[in-house]
Parts: structure tokens; sequence; C-alpha cells
């Protein structure tokens, strides 16, 4: 009987052939992305602040200005300690980029003025905070601190409790947010009924400053802002204005000392005084 002739390399060609067929089966399907197991990628770091330095505190005001918050360097005789009055006291800081502040004081017959001009350059060092943001938040402490009405509502910080740790805050100056408020008793003034304008010291009487001179909220200065007005035992007033603009925050703070303690500063002419500076300073920032 006749054999069928065995080929083996023919049966080696199909064995190869369906051993390639079987492991190609799998091939077909998309390779697993490299990235599939990764979170998603890095977000963009946050926005930095419009402003990356800081004009000199102490040229920023002008000599007219100074004349017109601190009558008593236009009643200084000598001319040298004039000028050196107009040039105020640089206040110490670690990084004049970060933050310059000066101090201005002045006698007069009827008042010993002070003026402080402090300005904060706020940094983020969160790449998921922008500059502005964090300064938001810096500066809703500021109004938190000083008890200001509806503080919270105007500021657009996430729980309105922003320390005032980026940068810090001039030593000794009292718009600290670190330091605790004086106590805001209803004190007397004459703001009332005090023509508009008017510069001169009046006479204590028991009414309160009228509602729309008590510490508040502004709309119309920077970023946010808020006034602060209030009266020492000793008839010693203090206006505080603060204000943000992208990723600097501004303060101002003016008091007066009466010579006599029969004698009460007038609260509207000494907050138009420093509002006016703070439209200047805003101004100027740019």
């Amino acid at each position: 009987m006749q054999r069928k002739a065995y080929v083996p390399g023919a049966a080696a060609l199909l064995a190869a052939l369906l051993t390639a067929c079987t492991g190609g089966s799998g091939s077909g399907d998309a390779a697993p992305d490299s990235k599939a197991g990764d979170s998603t990628a890095s977000a963009p770091a946050a926005q930095p602040g419009r402003y990356r330095s800081l004009s000199d505190a102490c040229a920023a005001v002008r000599h007219d200005t100074l004349d017109a918050l601190l009558p008593g360097i236009r009643q200084t005789p000598d001319q040298e300690q004039r000028d050196r009055a107009y040039q105020g006291d640089a206040v110490p800081t670690y990084n004049n980029d970060r933050r310059s502040a000066c101090r201005w004081k002045a006698e007069s017959g009827s008042a010993t003025d002070h003026l402080s001009v402090d300005f904060e350059r706020v940094v983020s060092y969160d790449n998921t905070v922008s500059d502005d943001d964090r300064a938001d938040q810096v500066y809703a402490g500021k109004a938190k601190a000083a008890n200001i009405p509806d503080a919270s509502a105007t500021s657009g910080a996430p729980g309105g409790s922003g320390t005032a740790d980026a940068g810090g805050t001039p030593s000794g100056s009292a718009s600290s947010s670190s330091s605790p408020p004086p106590s805001r008793s209803v004190t007397p003034s004459s703001s009332a009924s005090a023509p508009s304008g008017s510069a001169s010291p009046s006479t204590a009487t028991p009414s309160g400053p009228p509602a729309d001179l008590q510490p508040r909220t502004l709309d119309d200065l920077g970023d946010e802002a808020f006034l602060d007005d209030r009266l020492g035992t000793t008839q010693q007033r203090t206006v505080t204005v603060v204000f943000r603009t992208s990723n600097v925050i501004v303060t101002i703070e003016y008091d007066e000392q009466p010579a006599t303690t029969t004698t009460v500063p007038d609260s509207k002419d000494m907050q138009d005084k420093a509002r006016k500076l703070a439209q200047q300073l805003d101004g100027s920032l740019g």
C-alpha cells in the first residue's frame, strides 16, 4: 500500500502561521496610554500681581497736601526745619520692594498732627493663589481687625479671614491686624454741624458723629477700601484709610491731638483730608 509522504516543513509552516495568528489576536487593541495612570496635568501658576516694585513713601505726598494735613509745617519759622519736616521719617523695612512707609509730625499752636503712609506689595508663595487674591485676604484681615461693618461682604477673599503675614506691618503701626483694635466708643463730635472743609477743632458736644462719618467701607477708592475713625480719651482723633489696588495695600493713618482736652478735632474735616490723600496715592500707583 502506498503511504502518503510526510512533509515536516509543511507542518512547521502551519504551526508558525497558527502561532502568528494567535499572538496577533490582541495586537489590534489600543496600546495603554503611558499618561493614563497620571493625575491631571499640573495647573498653571496663578497670575502675579500688577506691581513688581513700590514707590518711596516719603516722596509720595505732595508738599501742598502735607500743608493741609499738617498745618504746623507752614508755621515752622526756620526753613531748614521746614524742609526736614516735609521729608518725613522713613520707616525701616527689610525689603523696599515689598514695603515702603514714612511718617510726618508737625506741631501748631492748637494741635499736634501725625501722618503715616504705608505701601505694602503682597506676594503669594502659593502657586494656586494669585498675588491679587492673597492681597485681598490680607486686606480682609485688616478690615476684620478694625471691625468695619459689612467689610466681609465687599471682599472677594474666601472666608474673609486673611492674616496679614505677607510682608508684615511696620513696627508701631496702628493698622497692624495683629494688634487688637482700641475700643470705639460713642464720643463727642461736632462734625454734624461743622461747615464742609472746616479745619478748626470745635468744642465737644454730647452727640456722636453722624452715620455718614462712622467707620465704613468706601466704594470710590482702589479695588476695595475702608475708613476708620476713632476718638481717644484725650480727644486725640485718628482717621485711618486702607485701600487695595491689585496686589498693593495702602494704609494712611492721620491723627490729631488738640492742645486742650476741651476741644475735639473735626471728624469730617480729617476724613476729607485723609480721603483726598488716598485718592492722590491711588492715582499715583498707575
